[in-house]
């Protein structure tokens, strides 16, 4: 296996974070199986020419399920929006494609549970686009969770936080229509929360949650790319029809306790993506605003010298790094896909399965649904229960 050939369904936010990660890794990872950038596709037939060209593919097409037939295309990337997730995976699946698949998996947690039995018959590999387990900082806590140094896990407390929505002019994108993307800031944001959590603490046994949309209606959009859209020029307004807000408290199977908060109306956060864990010999704090930091506090360090360090994840001694800079030469955003990238391709090479996986995704899916139940019940509700 020299090569895994890439045919990519999506071109926007996400298309161009993961195709900078097919570029890129065999320049830092030379040793890991190399992804050959073979088709992009996408609706738009003058869009998706333009980032053909710009992202380095070879060919581009409109057709997905054309692509899915060739017999030169080994891996399916599906980053488009949610309400197509379904379908792509599944066929691609059926065809022998492995698939890679951005979060959250699906629609409703039915549709990603069929998902996961479809791949897991048709033999094929799977990953779910979970990328903040990827940075070294993270996995920092995740090693120092494993090794015992924060003894006996109490709380997990995280929070997502943007402010893309707080102008109540900005258009309705397909991220505020529950019939594409699922639901609001729960799915997109809360998603990488209670990911982070499975991946850190374990999983999560029971929940309650409430809830808010803020701003009813808005502007339809013309067009829109990422996290940006434009108005169109009728004075039309749309329903927004998902969550703009949603907090949970949650019960761990090993005893801890968690809570969530997602949201895009927090004036001044861009992307505060954050976590504090509490053990009984220590705690960490996390902000993806400052991604390369870890944030470590020991107990039975010295009362004189005792208090939160600050460690810079960027040395060999952390994940992936070796790979990079110079310590103290940091790293961003994007490095998080070419890590996830990295171990999807490793998984390919190896003949595993990669993580996170679906699997992993299924279980997100089920802990997003039963915070939806309580929410609807107002009441706990066990994960077990959805």
């Amino acid at each position: 296996m020299e090569t895994i050939k890439v045919g990519m369904v999506g071109y926007k936010f996400m298309g161009k974070a993961h195709s900078h990660a097919y570029k890129d890794l065999p320049l830092f990872f030379p040793n890991t199986v190399h992804p050959e950038m073979k088709v992009i596709c996408g609706r738009n037939p003058e869009a998706v020419e333009k980032a053909a060209k710009q992202f380095g593919w070879d060919e581009f097409t409109t057709d997905w399920e054309s692509l899915l037939q060739r017999d030169d295309i080994d891996l399916i990337d599906i980053n488009a929006p949610s309400d197509i997730h379904k379908e792509i995976t599944i066929a691609a699946a059926k065809a022998g494609k492995h698939v890679f698949c951005e979060k959250p998996l699906a629609l409703t947690l039915e549709d990603s549970r069929e998902m996961l039995q479809v791949v897991e018959a048709a033999g094929v590999k799977h990953m779910i686009g979970f990328n903040y387990r990827f940075a070294p900082a993270v996995m920092l806590a995740k090693k120092l969770i494993d090794e015992g140094k924060l003894g006996d896990i109490y709380h997990f407390r995280a929070w997502f936080l943007q402010d893309w929505l707080v102008d109540p002019n900005f258009p309705l994108a397909w991220r505020l229509q529950k019939e594409i993307a699922g639901s609001g800031s729960h799915g997109d944001l809360g998603a990488h929360l209670i990911d982070l959590a499975h991946y850190l603490i374990g999983n999560i046994n029971e929940v309650i949650g409430m809830n808010e949309t803020f701003i009813k209606e808005r502007p339809l959009s013309a067009e829109m790319t990422g996290l940006t859209a434009k108005s169109s020029d009728s004075a039309e307004m749309g329903k927004v029809t998902v969550d703009d807000a949603t907090l949970f408290l949650a019960r761990f199977e090993n005893g801890a306790l968690g809570s969530f908060e997602a949201t895009r109306y927090a004036a001044g956060h861009r992307c505060t993506n954050s976590f504090e864990i509490n053990g009984s010999k220590g705690s960490v704090k996390f902000d993806f605003e400052r991604m390369n930091e870890l944030q470590v506090y020991f107990s039975d360090d010295p009362n004189d010298v005792q208090g939160f360090r600050r460690v810079l994840a960027t040395d060999p001694a952390h994940a992936f790094s070796e790979a990079w800079w110079p310590p103290g030469h940091t790293i961003g955003y994007e490095h998080t896909f070419i890590h996830e990238v990295v171990e999807l391709m490793q998984a390919l090479q190896e003949n595993r399965q990669p993580v996170p996986n679906f699997r992993d995704g299924v279980k997100c899916q089920e802990v997003l649904e039963a915070v939806d139940l309580s929410i609807e019940k107002r009441q706990w509700v066990q994960i077990s229960e959805v």
